[in-house]
């Protein structure tokens, strides 16, 4: 196999002569920049090229981890608020809290009201709708998303304040709002 291959594409039809002629142009017009030093070394151009390439792939790969991980955190709450969620079939009382600007009604057993209030219960998000789940749950939520956590009450500790007039009544526990 004699001659270059260029040529050879040549001979073989699979380039045309304009296309070779323009290809030689560019060589030769691409040796004299680098010549007077006004372009890079087309070898220089290739590592800057891969050294670009390389960042862009490693802060791709960095958003992506960030969205998997995201969906790990997720799918754990769910599982969590799913396999801990209280019963509210039969619930009769409405416990009313505010979420974001809007007031939302969650139906409770009058029992879990009384346990949401004092801070024994809390309220998770679970997609579009509300549960309620037991507060140490709620805390391993918390540590996941605090967004999560819709409703949550700090137990009292049974203090009251020094200058309450009121001390010496105690609230009824069958006292409804």
């Amino acid at each position: 196999m004699a001659g270059s291959l260029k040529d050879q594409l040549l001979k073989a039809g699979l380039a045309d002569a304009k296309k070779a002629r323009q290809a030689e142009h560019a060589k030769r017009q691409q040796a004299k920049q680098v010549a007077r030093g006004e372009a890079e070394d087309p070898a220089e151009a290739v590592r800057q090229a891969r050294e670009a390439q390389i960042e862009r792939d490693r802060a791709l790969n960095a958003e992506r981890q960030a969205q998997q991980r995201q969906k790990e955190i997720a799918a754990q709450i769910r599982q969590l608020i799913e396999a801990h969620r209280l019963d509210r079939r039969g619930a009769e009382q409405s416990f009313q809290f505010v979420d974001g600007k809007k007031i939302q009604k969650l139906y409770v057993k009058a029992q879990m009201a009384d346990q949401l209030a004092r801070g024994m219960l809390a309220v998770v998000r679970l997609g579009d709708g509300f549960e309620v789940v037991p507060t140490a749950i709620a805390d391993k939520i918390a540590e996941r998303d605090p967004a999560a956590i819709a409703v949550r009450h700090e137990r009292d500790a049974g203090q009251l304040a020094v200058d309450d007039p009121y001390a010496d009544y105690p609230i009824p526990d069958d006292l409804m709002w």
